[in-house]
């Protein structure tokens, strides 16, 4: 069986919240959202390497905040970069050769185990996979300043993490230079065109926690869980 590594990548700095706190240092349920995140790679699989990747200057924060909350899922931490490009490949220094690597939001904290599951076996038959949801709002493309036309959503779909590939094709894919329209790993990949990446079903709790609204839903939502 491959290894399983995750690389979770939490470089956030917290202005969308309009707060001095990192995101994924605010608190979720009494704990920080990072703690949350990292538990549910643990809850899928506790043999699963986990490569946390931060900042230099948040790194002694995060040290503190395991002591005083007694988090004690073991994680490796390496250094963010300038760019989320550069933060990844920085956490794929960590993998080792022939395992299966996912990449995943530090902000994302109520993934689930089927979500998980999912992405790294079908990532072990295609190569790579990511989640998806589909678009539900009406989408309209903006043609001159003031004016728009309505677009098929049908064709269009929400791109989520965990995003799941064979380690010889994500760390082939970060030996090419950096490129701006790198937005996720997914789009990494497909620039190598080394594969072609499978979407799986994505779940719309499985949210992104940038703004005050957003941590709401995430409280909410745990609460329903519990």
């Amino acid at each position: 069986m491959k290894h399983k590594y995750v690389i979770i990548v939490a470089g956030g700095k917290g202005l969308r919240m309009g707060t001095e706190v990192p995101k994924q240092f605010l608190l979720l349920e009494g704990k920080p959202v990072l703690m949350h995140t990292i538990r549910a790679f643990y809850d899928y699989d506790p043999a699963i390497r986990i490569v946390l990747v931060l900042p230099e200057i948040q790194q002694p924060y995060w040290k503190t905040l395991c002591k005083e909350y007694s988090f004690d899922i073991g994680h490796e931490i390496a250094n963010g970069g300038d760019t989320r490009f550069h933060s990844v490949k920085n956490g794929l220094k960590r993998v080792l050769t022939d395992s299966l690597v996912a990449v995943h939001d530090g902000v994302r904290p109520l993934v689930d185990k089927k979500i998980i599951a999912a992405a790294f076996e079908a990532a072990e038959i295609h190569k790579a996979a990511y989640p998806v949801i589909p678009v539900v709002d009406t989408l309209r493309k903006k043609v001159t300043e003031g004016r728009s036309k309505k677009v098929d959503r049908s064709k269009y779909c929400l791109v989520q993490t965990p995003q799941v590939f064979i380690s010889k094709v994500i760390i082939s894919a970060y030996e090419m230079d950096y490129s701006e329209n790198f937005t996720d790993d997914i789009s990494v990949v497909e620039a190598r065109k080394n594969c072609k990446p499978v979407m799986i079903e994505g779940s719309r709790e499985n949210i992104k926690i940038t703004t005050p609204v957003d941590l709401a839903v995430a409280e909410a939502l745990l609460k329903c869980r519990t």
